[in-house]
């Protein structure tokens, strides 16, 4: 075989699609034919939080609609400025978690490592946007660390690949991890949360399938997707493969105002899911990170949507509503009404 040089390497063809993402807000806006009026605090509000977003996601947005669902999303503005009381740069209290660097242990029996601060979307609402990475990260130096904290304890069943994004990575990369961590005995299952197969189904490809079905762990794959109309025939085959290498799919969302703080748009979500071959997991409040409070729902909306949805669905399709706090030991469940349970 003919030893790879940098001269002859290419990029895998998703790595060449996530090259090509959009950062500059001009561009963006020139694609989707919006008025250049928001140019100024787009570009404000990217020099403290970046734009990045795939082509292939902007091509499912609508064109002249300053409101669309998917471009809110990503949209840099104005309002991420604003400075909030009790929203912070640290929402979760990840950084009181964790043990060593890109270890963090808050749950029994599983560990969360933060592989990357790279994401191949940048989401405004993220509650890592201001997270430090370079401090933070388990890198190929660092792995070591975070292997023998897992080996030590034997309680630990879980691993959760995270980030950033961990797609974001080549797969040799994540492949020798995840090599690595198939010798720790006591491991039983890998879970990855992820939302580059959603806004770059091309990452689905043979090298991706090959490791996932190499691991003697079982795979959960938690995707993210708000909104129905993430989803389209790309997204549906890069699922299907998945599903076809015995990854199981789950999905948790983010309740956020002008996106999905609808019971329609919620109902969308979960039929388009399930079609999609994904179950729906968690609906999470919003983590109250810095830059993010437009897009806060309250708790009493948040219930008054769950009842609906209830009663607009069956129980397998109602994602679990939910808060991230600091040192809780678990995801916390909001409250359902008693009229809600009715339904269930």
């Amino acid at each position: 075989m003919k030893p790879l040089t940098a001269s002859s390497w290419r990029p895998a063809p998703w790595q060449a699609e996530l090259a090509r993402a959009v950062k500059d807000p001009a561009e963006l806006l020139r694609m989707l034919e919006l008025d250049d009026d928001l140019l100024p605090q787009a570009r404000r509000a990217a020099e403290l939080f970046p734009l990045r977003v795939p082509r292939g996601f902007i091509t499912r947005m609508r064109k002249g609609d300053v409101l669309d669902p998917l471009l809110l999303q990503v949209l840099p503005l104005d309002r991420e400025l604003e400075v909030t009381p009790d929203f912070s740069t640290d929402p979760v209290g990840d950084l009181a978690a964790m043990t060593v660097p890109g270890v963090l242990h808050k749950y029994h029996g599983r560990v969360l490592l933060v592989l990357t601060g790279a994401c191949a979307v940048h989401c405004r609402y993220c509650f890592r946007r201001h997270f430090p990475y370079s401090e933070a990260n388990p890198a190929t130096d660092h792995w070591s660390a975070a292997l023998d904290y897992i080996r030590a304890d034997p309680s630990i069943r879980e691993v959760i690949l995270s980030g950033g994004d961990p797609l974001a990575l080549s797969d040799a990369r994540l492949a020798e991890l995840v090599a690595q961590l198939d010798t720790i005995p006591q491991l039983q299952r890998l879970r990855i949360h992820t939302r580059v197969p959603v806004v770059l189904p091309e990452r689905v490809d043979a090298a991706l399938l090959q490791w996932l079905t190499s691991t003697r762990l079982a795979v959960v794959m938690v995707l993210h997707v708000n909104h129905a109309r993430e989803l389209d025939a790309t997204t549906h085959t890069a699922f299907a493969e998945l599903e076809r290498a015995g990854v199981r799919l789950y999905n948790q969302a983010v309740l956020l105002r002008g996106i999905n703080d609808t019971a329609q748009a919620l109902q969308d979500l979960s039929e388009a899911l399930f079609a999609a071959r994904v179950t729906p997991y968690y609906l999470h409040l919003l983590d109250r990170v810095s830059g993010a409070a437009h897009f806060e729902i309250s708790e009493a909306r948040a219930r008054t949507l769950m009842d609906e949805i209830h009663t607009r669905l069956p129980g397998y399709l109602v994602p679990r509503l939910v808060r991230e706090a600091a040192a809780a030991p678990y995801k916390t469940p909001v409250p359902i009404t008693t009229a809600t349970l009715r339904h269930v």
